[in-house]
């Protein structure tokens, strides 16, 4: 008899690829918002920051450079307390981690949004660093593929070996790389929305232009807690894909 196991694998909802989708809109949003309103600086990820102190240091500004070490270290502990904290959480409140981290980042959210425009930008800087570190490391897999919610380049380059793949296989019958390459597709356009709304509105509300990513990640978080307390409350020690 065909094993179907494969076919008939459960994905938790917080593994949907909806919930991806929604999540990296709002990383991409996030984006535009410190880049624009918070001091020309991408938080969601660590590159630029690594960068800017080897400059700073190698310039010999070493205030600079070792400002850096703040929002460098913002994102180690991001990672370090939600590599923490998911048994306990499940243990305790009966809910999963990752819901309980979308309503962490709601409220994250709200305080930014009221933050004056003249307000120092390391506080909304070291925020997102934080919350988007807890994200990244937190949403690993959308529905079996591992993807990232906070950053874009691992889908362009992921877009790049998939086109490779299509190219390679135009003659074979074996096309098991396009769901791969699809969902990195549409991973890469919910990113891009999402900056370019946080552009259109970070220009017309300013600083709180960001109190409108509550209202996709309100949706996560009702749908997630939902799921906990009813259709997956027997399901809260399954550990989401690629944890």
């Amino acid at each position: 008899m065909k094993n179907t196991n494969e076919h008939e694998k459960y994905f938790l909802t917080c593994e949907r690829d909806w919930v991806y989708f929604t999540l990296t809109f709002v990383a991409g949003f996030w984006g535009a918002y410190t880049y624009l309103l918070r001091g020309n600086i991408f938080c969601n990820a660590q590159t630029g920051n690594v960068v800017l102190m080897g400059l700073a240091l190698g310039t010999g500004d070493w205030k600079l450079g070792l400002y850096y070490l703040i929002p460098i270290s913002a994102y180690i502990m991001g990672s370090f307390v939600s590599e923490l904290l998911p048994n306990p959480i499940k243990h305790h409140l009966y809910i999963r981690w990752d819901t309980l981290l979308i309503l962490i980042e709601m409220l994250a959210v709200l305080f930014l949004g009221f933050l004056p425009e003249s307000a120092p930008v390391q506080i909304a800087q070291v925020g997102i660093n934080f919350i988007a570190s807890m994200q990244y490391n937190t949403f690993r897999q959308a529905e079996g593929i591992p993807v990232a919610t906070t950053f874009a380049t691992n889908h362009i380059r992921q877009i790049g070996v998939g086109m490779a793949k299509e190219l390679r296989h135009r003659r074979s019958e074996d096309k098991s790389h396009r769901p791969k390459l699809i969902k990195h597709t549409q991973m890469l356009f919910f990113f891009s929305m999402g900056a370019i709304v946080g552009a259109l509105f970070g220009n017309i509300m300013l600083g709180k232009a960001i109190w409108l990513t509550i209202i996709p990640l309100g949706v996560v978080f009702v749908t997630l807690l939902h799921a906990d307390l009813t259709t997956e409350k027997s399901m809260v020690e399954k550990k989401p894909s690629g944890h």
